[in-house]
């Protein structure tokens, strides 16, 4: 038991399993041809040299500026309905019903009595009272 002797490696074996190894990187390995500018990243732009006689051949990339345009939309207009569940509160912003001012079920305006009147009064008189000083 104190000396075991190493199990010879099998060449044939470990060919087999870097073929398969290679063929699932393969499979699931995606090739990227275009690359473009990250639209959700802060965008720093540098105007070029004031001196260069060299002219600036650069020409807008539609795609680009649309998928810039979209990733600066809010969700109510990028999407039909909420995709979370705490995008759904708040997203139907109109109201239920329409505000009618003639129903006092509703519509609670500020009244004034005569204790809410006398308080008023008295406030600002200790507000001018205390700016004068």
């Amino acid at each position: 038991m104190a000396g075991k002797e190493p199990v010879p490696l099998n060449f044939v074996h470990q060919n087999a399993i870097l073929c398969e190894t290679i063929k699932k990187e393969q499979k699931h390995q995606k090739l990227h041809k275009d690359y473009r500018v990250n639209p959700f990243k802060k965008m720093v732009v540098l105007a070029s040299k004031p001196n260069s006689s060299v002219e600036d051949d650069t020409q807008e990339d539609d795609q680009y500026i649309n998928i810039f345009k979209k990733a600066r939309e809010v969700p109510t207009e990028k999407y039909d309905y909420p995709q979370t569940e705490s995008q759904s509160y708040g997203w139907f912003t109109t109201p239920l019903i329409d505000s009618d001012r003639s129903d006092i079920r509703l519509h609670h305006p500020r009244t004034m009595s005569e204790v809410t009147k006398y308080m008023d009064a008295a406030w600002r008189l200790k507000e001018q009272s205390e700016n004068m000083q």
